[in-house]
């Protein structure tokens, strides 16, 4: 079964399968008709091109890292609740090492979707962006 997380980040990836060809087309046709010497405009929008480039790889970085280690620290909790509780014999009824498996499983997937859609989330945001601007949807 598709979750609602899986969902978002497949949206969030075609929209910007489709932003990102129409920016580049743009940005390069600029490119091409600047020459040797681009003017004002040109020359912002260039280092714009650079500028939001590094600042959208660090906030990725820094959400992608940051959820990592939240997702580790839950991980690390509810496994630790898990096996004290099989461990000392707070079940009456203890589900199977299968079960266990399964929600770990369950937990991870969703774990590294959050990491992904965080990472995604600068980068999808601009791009999206940048194709309504420069394409005058603005």
């Amino acid at each position: 079964m598709v979750s609602s997380k899986q969902l978002r980040l497949t949206r969030d990836a075609a929209q910007m399968a489709n932003a990102v060809p129409q920016v580049v087309l743009h940005r390069v046709s600029r490119m091409m008709t600047a020459g040797v010497v681009p003017n004002r405009r040109d020359q912002e929008e260039f280092y714009r091109m650079g500028a939001e480039k590094v600042a959208a790889f660090g906030e990725s970085w820094t959400a992608m890292s940051m959820q990592a280690m939240a997702a580790q620290q839950q991980f690390v909790g509810w496994w630790m609740q898990t096996w004290w509780q099989v461990a000392l014999g707070g079940w009456t009824n203890p589900p199977t090492f299968q079960h266990l498996s399964n929600s770990a499983q369950r937990r991870w997937m969703n774990s590294m979707l959050d990491v992904a859609a965080r990472g995604m989330a600068p980068v999808h945001r601009r791009a999206v962006a940048n194709a309504q601007r420069l394409n005058g949807k603005r």
